[in-house]
């Protein structure tokens, strides 16, 4: 790949209390990041990886090949990428992946490699099972994936990887895997967003006359196949394209690849583009890098700086530091409120702003936002990436010139300062995930969607044990007052950990009347919490001895997030005489596929842990 930057983007010295974050992280992970650094040295092969194969093992990996591919193979000096690929039909996300395979292929062969699809993962949509049974299997679908990718690359053919992933545990899942995988390169190849369609105010706004019941289903029918009508990720900034933003930003995908939509010229181009540069990071190229090696505890900072800086999804606190720990490094959420502290929110893209992922781009998107955190020294620049060393190649935004794929100066400056601030004068002076903290546990508020005057309450608890409980007593009126909406059993260990988007109208609808309202909650709720002040990921969840199990209706709790503050109310000597609530989950673990997954769900660590039940 060639591209050039102008002294005008050199970075500036990096923040000294950014370094000093890094620094503690990476002490705290000198033991295990070693010993992930020896293990892949280990599986490092100086040559191709299937030279290691007896000749029975070898026919049985290229038996359906074609004669040329087969010659190729035989020749123990081309590389074999191995494509993992997340296609289905029915989610947008995913649906261009269908043609990838071939269009992969076909550039790897004309760069002299050879491309063979190594897996298909499971994709599921949070989006389609919210407030279903479905959505207890999201989080477990994870790991499922990460195994997947496992799987598929075990057979130890291949000498670098291509992962086609976008949405909310994809893209975490294939993480997963390439890391247990880390000897290998690896590029990731987004699809691109869907064109914008009814905007988000509106579409808010016809869900809550729903749960009003002031409009019928077929309206809100409508205005929901408004909003998500074509081919590519739904367009507000929830997990999906906070993936997308974290992945660019942290080298895994091409400079300018994240946002270009679906089946464009430029799209195809990307696409072509990754295959060929995946054999440039091969170890038969001279050049090789490897993802574990790639993925260093900077490159985890820099993911987390383009998550606070951008008001991203809350999903993100549990899928980075599980990624983290895959690669041998060990970070929490203190980290993460301390670098929010530090880090500036320059992004308003819905739902803590009106416009969505499209305008973001036109504003200047991903190269825009990295120049501006690295000439203020809040990325790090001295990093490799999937398109060589140094971050300040993502300043760089691809074109196509003469249908020619290159890459030229990106933005130094926002075209809508509405959707894209100037650093030096910021939505937000600091970033938009807050860590709350207290007798309650530990917990994550997404502040950037949520007014500072609705940051602070302190109000009684109304105690649920499960989300579908909530929508009677919001339909009777009884929920019409200053209250704190508590769901527990909702951890990842009770069933699952789903996203509680369900409450969002009903509660919405509270804020409208002029209550005071606020979610505490073990469960989720990804990037599109809105303006609902939510304390979500609740550690130690109730179903684990949580204090959350012993809240009564009627205790005043404080939610304060100016100040990091969860806090039950209620002396010492009390809480110590109460028995802790006991949920009856035996309806949650069985029915659409729930029963399947009960080991899993057994050995999930807690919320702070990564939510994961990978021993890495």
């Amino acid at each position: 790949m060639s591209m050039t930057t102008s002294k005008e983007t050199n970075p500036s010295v990096i923040n000294k209390e950014l370094d000093r974050i890094t620094q503690r992280i990476i002490s705290r992970s000198l033991k295990t990041r070693a010993a992930y650094l020896k293990k892949i040295e280990q599986a490092r092969c100086m040559t191709v990886h299937r030279a290691s194969l007896a000749c029975g093992n070898l026919a049985h990996g290229f038996a359906a090949c074609q004669s040329e591919e087969k010659q190729i193979l035989k020749s123990m000096t081309r590389s074999d990428i191995a494509i993992i690929n997340s296609y289905n039909d029915m989610l947008s996300a995913h649906r261009p992946y269908d043609k990838y395979p071939e269009q992969l292929k076909k550039a790897l062969l004309e760069a002299g490699s050879i491309g063979q699809v190594a897996a298909g993962v499971p994709a599921m949509c949070d989006g389609v099972t919210q407030g279903q049974d479905g959505m207890e299997l999201s989080m477990l679908s994870r790991d499922v994936i990460a195994m997947s990718t496992a799987i598929g690359l075990s057979h130890n053919m291949f000498d670098g990887a291509l992962y086609l992933g976008i949405c909310d545990k994809i893209v975490p899942g294939l993480m997963l895997g390439a890391l247990s995988f880390g000897h290998l390169p690896a590029i990731f190849v987004p699809a691109g967003p869907m064109a914008t369609g009814l905007p988000n105010k509106e579409k808010v706004r016809i869900r809550q006359l729903y749960a009003e019941g002031k409009v019928d289903r077929l309206a809100l029918l409508e205005a929901e196949a408004a909003s998500y009508h074509g081919i590519g990720t739904c367009t507000f900034y929830g997990t999906a394209n906070s993936n997308q933003m974290m992945m660019e930003v942290m080298g895994l995908h091409l400079p300018g690849a994240s946002f270009v939509p679906p089946d464009s010229p430029l799209r195809d181009a990307l696409t072509e583009a990754a295959a060929r540069q995946i054999t440039r990071l091969t170890e038969q190229s001279g050049q090789y890098l490897p993802i574990g090696q790639l993925v260093n505890e900077k490159v985890i900072v820099n993911g987390i700086v383009a998550l606070l800086a951008t008001g991203g999804s809350t999903n993100l606190t549990m899928h980075l530091v599980a990624i983290a720990r895959a690669a041998g490094i060990i970070i929490n959420w203190d980290d993460f409120s301390d670098i929010s502290a530090i880090v500036p929110l320059i992004c308003r893209i819905y739902p803590n702003g009106q416009a969505d992922i499209n305008q973001f781009q036109a504003a200047g998107g991903v190269a825009l936002l990295i120049h501006q955190l690295l000439q203020k020294g809040l990325l790090y620049n001295d990093v490799h990436t999937v398109a060589g060393f140094g971050l300040e190649r993502y300043t760089m935004e691809p074109w196509l010139n003469n249908g020619q794929l290159e890459w030229r100066e990106g933005p130094k400056s926002s075209f809508n300062p509405d959707v894209i601030a100037e650093i030096k004068h910021p939505f937000s002076p600091h970033g938009g995930t807050k860590l709350l903290s207290g007798n309650l546990g530990r917990a994550v508020m997404k502040t950037s969607a949520v007014p500072e005057e609705n940051q602070v309450i302190e109000a009684p608890a109304v105690v649920f044990n499960n989300q579908n409980e909530i929508a009677s007593h919001f339909e009777a009126g009884e929920l019409n007052k200053d209250c704190i909406i508590v769901v527990r059993f909702q951890g990842p260990s009770a069933n699952g950990m789903p996203e509680l988007h369900k409450l969002m109208p009903p509660l919405g609808v509270l804020m409208d009347k002029g209550y005071k309202v606020a979610l505490v909650t073990d469960g989720r709720l990804s990037g599109a919490s809105g303006k609902v002040p939510s304390a979500i990921h609740v550690t130690p969840e109730a179903y684990n001895g949580g204090l959350l199990a012993k809240v009564k209706n009627g205790d005043i709790i404080r939610v304060n997030a100016l100040t990091g503050e969860l806090q039950l109310l209620v002396d010492e000597e009390e809480l110590n005489k109460r028995q802790p609530f006991e949920a009856d989950l035996t309806a949650e673990r069985s029915g659409c596929g729930r029963e399947l997954f009960g080991a899993l769900r057994r050995h999930l660590s807690g919320a702070e842990e990564g939510a994961c039940s990978i021993d890495f």
